[in-house]
């Protein structure tokens, strides 16, 4: 078998290397599964090309890398996903840089994806272990942002928004040519597609730890997810032009919580 993990970085200099030695690490021992990583460097301003590069040289034919100017996670990810498509990989799946889910966490997913062309890991289903414990707050915030997500897309999954997926090399071909948005809602945007297309997306619980040093402000991230499912949500509804006028209040909200 053959894997693509992509990682999105965004001025990630003090935590890639350490992520890249526990994936090498950790798939070197892998028996039966040929694996490379794509690290996705997404306007970064510190020494992460640096740092990437050196490991490059180090493991020629286990890294690759892009240095983009344009930034946003879900640009990165999808750069990835088309590298890694062109190089007919049978699994293509993306992580995190902190390192929140660990390889074996990740490769967990593999393990338990049987049939499906997507597998998701879930930090709320029965039997995920979240270190520490999640704080009541994000907890609730979680909860209410996947309640909202799910009245207005119907989206079946416990937690869309959790770094570590797979995907079969069908449903990347889907995901290339089909999702569009790059900033907030660009999870939620890939599993709608994935659902719209018929493609069967499975969750697993997931071991997932909270990482020092995360970008994420819960506050300010919550209202930009909020107005990007609103967004999401006109563009996919097939009544898109009766709704023109809403859509461009909302616009002009997205560009002030931004």
């Amino acid at each position: 078998m053959k894997l693509a993990i992509v990682i999105p970085a965004y001025n990630e200099e003090r935590r890639i290397g350490k992520t890249l030695d526990a994936f090498i690490t950790y798939y070197n021992t892998r028996k039966g599964v040929k694996t490379k990583i794509w690290v996705i460097i997404n306007n970064t301003r510190d020494k992460t090309l640096e740092i990437v590069q050196s490991y490059k040289k180090k493991y020629p034919h286990k890294i690759d890398y892009l240095n983009l100017i344009k930034g946003g996670k879900g640009y990165a990810v999808i750069e990835g996903f088309k590298c890694a498509y062109k190089e007919k990989y049978d699994l293509i799946g993306f992580v995190d840089a902190d390192l929140a889910t660990s390889p074996l966490a990740f490769d967990d997913l593999i393990h338990k994806r049987g049939k499906a062309e997507g597998v998701i890991a879930s930090r709320y289903l029965p039997g995920s272990r979240c270190t520490p414990t999640l704080t009541f707050r994000r907890a609730v915030v979680g909860k209410l942002f996947n309640t909202f997500t799910r009245l207005l897309l119907h989206l079946p999954e416990s937690d869309t928004q959790c770094g570590a997926k797979v995907f079969s090399k069908r449903a990347i071909a889907h995901i290339i040519s089909s999702v569009k948005v790059t900033q907030w809602a660009f999870d939620i945007e890939l599993l709608y597609e994935c659902h719209q297309a018929g493609f069967t997306i499975k969750e697993v619980p997931t071991t997932w730890i909270d990482i020092e040093g995360s970008k994420v402000k819960l506050v300010r991230t919550s209202i930009q997810m909020f107005f990007a499912v609103i967004q999401l949500r006109l563009k996919k509804s097939p009544l898109h032009c009766l709704l023109t006028p809403l859509k461009k209040q909302v616009l002009f909200i997205w560009k002030i919580v931004q």
